[in-house]
């Protein structure tokens, strides 16, 4: 049986720990927030761009720009962005990505299709960096002052890559931020620009006059779009990180509440049998005196 001053050692522990678990869910409140308004800020451009786009690349010809090149069946190697956050105590956060991250290359690679990576947030970095994939490039500490910025240089990067034949497709897997209790991983294409299908396409079809020409638009346009998707993600990613982090720190503190409660209730017992031995104790000498 631990004795009172041991109970007592855990119950300040557990105490400390439970303030900081507090002060983290109202942290990542405060900055939920702000990125929750940024998500909703930036979802109806890139969502209507793409809408358009997707509308406009299947009313042209697959060579009509390189980023609307589809790939050989069976060719080339696939490009994987994937987005996790910089820290952890956020619950499954990290490890969805991850998880639905090794499926991917695992079916990739099952299929015959080489693999290559490129990692955005510490916790992605770390664990396939010691796993011996092909990692072409990685970020980290982006997210405390994300800008557009950067999402352009990721997606330039991938561009460049799809253009000169390195990869033939570039695939985006992150957390989409849906509310404060539910994060949706999303696994989507990238490159080359998806093109609408027949049922999706429904309704009145509307006719493009192009000026100027299909290519300098698509040229102005499509890297732009996909800069766009790219920000759209990361957006999407940090909102839902603070979710998860906000979600996970409050059912810590509730934890440790009911911790507290039931080591209190433990020393209780301990203090009151302690008490009863001690009274037994001295009746027991008064009788035998």
């Amino acid at each position: 049986m631990p004795s009172l001053i041991d109970l007592r050692r855990r119950i300040r522990a557990v105490k400390s720990t439970q303030q900081i678990t507090k002060a983290m869910k109202m942290i990542a409140a405060s900055r939920l927030k702000r990125a929750q308004d940024r998500v909703v800020a930036a979802r109806p451009f890139a969502q209507r761009m793409l809408r358009v786009l997707n509308s406009l690349v299947r009313r042209v010809e697959g060579d009509a720009h390189p980023l609307l090149r589809a790939p050989e069946a069976g060719s080339g190697r696939t490009l994987l962005i994937v987005i996790t956050a910089d820290r952890g105590l956020c619950g499954s956060f990290n490890a969805n990505v991850i998880k639905a991250a090794g499926q991917f290359a695992a079916r990739e690679t099952s299929e015959g299709r080489a693999i290559a990576l490129g990692l955005i947030g510490r916790k992605g970095r770390d664990f396939f960096r010691r796993r011996g994939f092909d990692v072409r490039y990685e970020q980290v500490g982006i997210f405390q002052r994300l800008s557009f910025a950067h999402a352009a240089e990721i997606a330039n990067g991938a561009i460049d890559a799809f253009t000169s034949g390195e990869v033939s497709s570039v695939y985006l897997v992150y957390n989409e931020f849906k509310s404060v209790m539910s994060q949706k991983l999303v696994v989507e294409r990238l490159l080359p620009i998806a093109r609408l299908d027949e049922e999706s396409s429904r309704g009145p079809t509307t006719d493009y006059l192009y000026e100027p020409s299909p290519g300098e638009i698509f040229t102005e346009l499509l890297p732009r779009h996909v800069q766009a998707q790219v920000y759209r993600a990361l957006l999407e990613s940090n909102a839902a990180f603070y979710a998860a982090q906000m979600t996970a720190m409050d059912a810590a503190s509730r934890n440790s509440a009911e911790m507290i409660e039931n080591l209190t209730l433990y020393m209780n017992k301990v203090r009151q049998a302690a008490i009863t031995r001690e009274i037994i104790e001295v009746v027991s000498g008064a009788a035998a005196t």
